[in-house]
């Protein structure tokens, strides 16, 4: 929306007296369009850009500011407007006026908001209003089914996207309080993963468009559920690439292995390969940042096929917490005083194997670990 403060309609003390919406036939848009926005929105267009900042008290280029942030393209004065377009824009900058957010900060909730919702607008409209919308006779047209079957469902989704937000929000500050300091709350340590499919270049000019499009939608929900239902946070999906954390070194090394051992059971999903690191983390709208970040993408890029490669951070944490021991030779020591003293021996989760140390590009010198459980010989999932 261009910053344009010569717009008309307002009263000697700023408020605005809002005019009907066009007429779909004045305006040129499709008079299903402007039925089916008037229903989601439930307001008609009434306000100009400059109107509705007016309305709401901001300046024109605090307006702006907010509305390309939630995504929103420049419409110059056209009347595209609602009194919810208002409340908005007036509850953002009474946020700032009462101190609650600075200016920049509230901009960053409208782009991530934005951002996010954007996403899943999108999603739910290309796939699952896509597939109910289909005409249930011959001779109707998808139009003659969508606006019905809108109405019938936006309150639910409605209701269901505030309660799973209630629910991360939850969480996420659950996490936050538990901090050590307000360093932490910002600057973390954690695990991070990155899961990559092999060869996946490669798919893309032997597949069908369809076929490539499903099997990427199983891998990520595959990896999404899998993340989530053994305590990880997916942080975003790439295709053919999710990055995850986790709070602790154990929790990140369990789900690797699941991801490599569920792929390989699947003969439609290509090898996969997985690259974890162990350190500080810096945490911004929802995404993960620094050389932790870094150095666990450089791992996936170095690790065999169907296998796990962790640096040396998430090594030693898997050996403090007492998941993986030190070398097979501790553990057989182990093993063998356990015994002698009539106890059971240490258990342990997994396994590691110091692999070559190598340069790796912007971070130096790493050596990498090889991660597979205890009891895995081949020290991997190769497939037949």
């Amino acid at each position: 929306m261009s910053v344009d403060d010569t717009g008309s309609g307002a009263d000697g003390d700023g408020r605005v007296d809002p005019e009907p919406a066009p007429d779909a036939a004045d305006s040129g848009e499709d008079p299903l369009a402007l039925r089916l926005e008037g229903l989601i929105l439930g307001a008609e267009r009434r306000y100009t850009p400059f109107q509705a900042a007016r309305s709401a008290g901001v300046s024109m280029e605090l307006a702006s500011r907010f509305w390309r942030a939630m995504g929103f393209a420049d419409i110059g004065q056209a009347k595209a407007l609602t009194e919810a377009d208002v409340l908005a824009l007036r509850r953002l900058a009474g946020l700032v006026e009462a101190g609650l957010l600075s200016e920049a900060m509230a901009v960053q909730v409208a782009r991530s908001t934005g951002q996010t919702t954007a996403r899943l607008a999108e999603w739910q409209i290309d796939s699952f209003l896509e597939g109910l919308t289909e005409p249930p006779e011959p001779g109707m047209t998808r139009t003659e089914v969508t606006y019905p079957i809108v109405e019938l469902l936006l309150p639910e989704l409605q209701e269901f996207l505030v309660y799973v937000w209630r629910r991360q929000l939850a969480a996420s500050a659950g996490r936050v309080v538990q901090a050590a300091d307000d360093e932490e709350m910002v600057d973390r340590r954690l695990a991070v993963g990155f899961a990559d499919l092999v060869g996946f270049t490669r798919l893309t000019r032997r597949m069908e468009e369809e076929e490539l499009g499903e099997l990427v939608e199983a891998f990520e929900t595959t990896a999404a559920d899998l993340v989530a239902a053994r305590g990880g946070r997916l942080i975003k999906t790439l295709g053919d690439e999710v990055l995850y954390a986790a709070d602790d070194a154990g929790t990140a090394a369990e789900i690797a292995l699941l991801l490599v051992e569920t792929m390989a059971n699947d003969e439609t999903m290509p090898e996969l390969r997985v690259g974890i690191a162990f350190g500080t983390v810096t945490t911004r709208m929802g995404d993960v940042f620094g050389s932790t970040v870094n150095l666990a993408s450089r791992l996936t890029s170095i690790a065999p096929r169907d296998a796990v490669l962790v640096d040396s951070a998430l090594a030693e944490e898997l050996i403090r917490t007492q998941d993986a021991p030190a070398s097979e030779a501790v553990a057989a020591e182990e093993a063998a005083a356990a015994e002698k003293a009539g106890e059971d021996p240490p258990s342990y989760r997994f396994a590691l194997q110091p692999m070559w140390q190598r340069p790796v590009r912007g971070l130096g010198v790493v050596e990498p670990w090889l991660l597979t459980r205890r009891g895995d010989e081949n020290g991997r999932n190769d497939r037949s």
